[in-house]
């Protein structure tokens, strides 16, 4: 059994949202948690107080409780959780939203409102993404618990499509005749405040750094300073190297009708991704 856990970037008056997730074998849960746990404490004692939550927005632009943290210092400590995670061979999965294109195609296509908001339409990307992939493991090897941050508003829209979704996204993952819907889903996603699901945190991370990325490199967003569009790619290269294959993601070729429609809204540099 598998937890997938969630968080995403973007839900301001930015130009691409970006949902990414981690997943972790249930087998090394424990030990995962405890580790991130222990990585939170270290944060404390460098910030000289609590630290409950990572917040990659505050802590990479070193604002808040981390202004009196130099740049290199908070560069070398996002390159140790990627070096964290690389090592424990977790898997990342991600997706990303041009809201330009969402609310072009969304006057014109009416699959995509089904998806109800451009952030559920992330979402089942995502949850697509992992029934694709783990549906050829063993047995319930597969079978995977979904967990979401609960600050977004669309609990209820995510969990109505994950229980009933529009038939023609069966394509995406080649539905059997006899297979039931989203098999390897494990119920409904569960929602909780992301300073109780730790690795919701990385995948926050994640999401930044892909989404800020993708958003210089499209030029959508100036450079803080010198070198920045060049480190955030290197990073976001990271990330899409332990990442689900770029074929179960953004398919180059003879794509099904959903992965088309994923492929029309997501923002060129993150289909380059992997």
């Amino acid at each position: 059994m598998k937890f997938c856990y969630f968080d995403e970037s973007g839900m301001g008056d930015e130009p691409y949202l970006v949902v990414a997730g981690i997943i972790v074998d249930a087998t090394r849960m424990h030990v995962t948690k405890d580790d991130w746990a222990d990585f939170l404490e270290f944060l404390s004692g460098i910030a000289g107080r609590n630290v409950e939550e990572f917040h990659s927005r505050d802590f990479y632009r070193g604002n808040g409780l981390w202004r009196q943290i130099d740049g290199d210092k908070r560069t070398a400590i996002i390159e140790a959780i990627l070096e964290w995670v690389e090592k424990r061979k977790h898997k990342v999965l991600f997706s990303g939203i041009n809201k330009a294109k969402y609310k072009d195609i969304f006057l014109k296509d009416a699959r995509i409102k089904q998806f109800k908001s451009f952030w559920c339409a992330a979402a089942m990307h995502c949850v697509l993404q992992i029934q694709k992939q783990h549906q050829h493991e063993e047995k319930t090897k597969g079978h995977s618990i979904l967990i979401f941050d609960r600050e977004v508003t669309e609990e209820t829209d995510l969990s109505l499509l994950i229980f009933k979704p529009p038939q023609w996204i069966d394509s995406f993952y080649n539905r059997g005749k006899k297979q039931t819907v989203l098999d390897q889903i494990v119920d409904v996603p569960f929602f909780a405040d992301s300073r109780h699901i730790l690795l919701a945190q990385v995948a926050d991370l994640f999401a930044y750094i892909i989404r800020t990325s993708a958003e210089i490199e499209d030029g959508q967003l100036k450079e803080k300073y010198r070198g920045e569009g060049g480190k955030m790619k290197a990073w976001s290269d990271r990330i899409a190297k332990i990442a689900l294959p770029k074929s179960n993601r953004y398919p180059s070729r003879n794509r099904c009708e959903a992965a088309q429609l994923f492929w029309e809204l997501a923002p060129s540099s993150i289909k380059d991704l992997g």
